[in-house]
């Protein structure tokens, strides 16, 4: 596989409001993971739409990947042109880090915000460009990735397409499982 996406719920639909947050590293863990299970199978982009939440954190853990994997590269596919025009400053000051550290940044619409029809556009954009998708996204908890997730399973049952998704479940495995290094390690002290 050489193009995966990677998706799921905004940072305010997990109540997240901030990088710092726990969840936020545990999120991340279970993203790298994934990706990990694909550098073998000869993974060379990851695409995202730099949407606040699951896509920018995928995007920090594509730049630590790229440390020991310099042929991973990011693309950013944004839905129309100024995506951040509302967000507040923090948050525009990171998604233009990320932006400026992307191998490449484009709009799928070159105009800005118009209509939710740039969002379905850019939704069955990712999935065209992309062989699999990583979502983190339980489907007992909707949200907007659910979008992007029917139209995977529409691709599925037409072509050979990888869904890979993240469940709270995956997520709370992963967070014992940092609790518990952590506690041995306070033991070693």
């Amino acid at each position: 596989m050489r193009v995966l996406l990677v998706s799921g719920y905004k940072s305010f639909e997990l109540g997240i409001s901030s990088n710092k947050h726990d969840a936020v590293k545990y999120i991340k863990k279970a993203i790298k993971n994934k990706i990990f299970s694909y550098i073998d199978d000869g993974l060379e982009w990851i695409i995202i739409s730099g949407q606040m939440g699951i896509e920018l954190w995928a995007a920090e853990v594509v730049f630590e990947l790229q440390l020991e994997y310099p042929h991973l590269q990011l693309a950013v596919f944004t839905p129309y042109e100024d995506q951040d025009k509302n967000w507040n400053e923090a948050n525009k000051l990171y998604y233009e880090e990320i932006l400026a550290q992307a191998d490449h940044v484009d709009s799928i619409s070159r105009k800005p915000y118009e209509s939710p029809a740039q969002l379905k556009a850019k939704n069955e954009f990712l999935i065209s460009k992309s062989e699999g998708c990583i979502l983190l996204y339980d489907t007992e908890k909707e949200g907007s990735p659910k979008y992007l997730y029917d139209l995977a399973i529409r691709k599925k049952e037409l072509y050979q397409y990888s869904i890979d998704l993240v469940t709270f479940d995956d997520l709370q495995v992963i967070a014992e499982e940092f609790i518990e290094n952590d506690a041995n390690d306070y033991r070693e002290l």
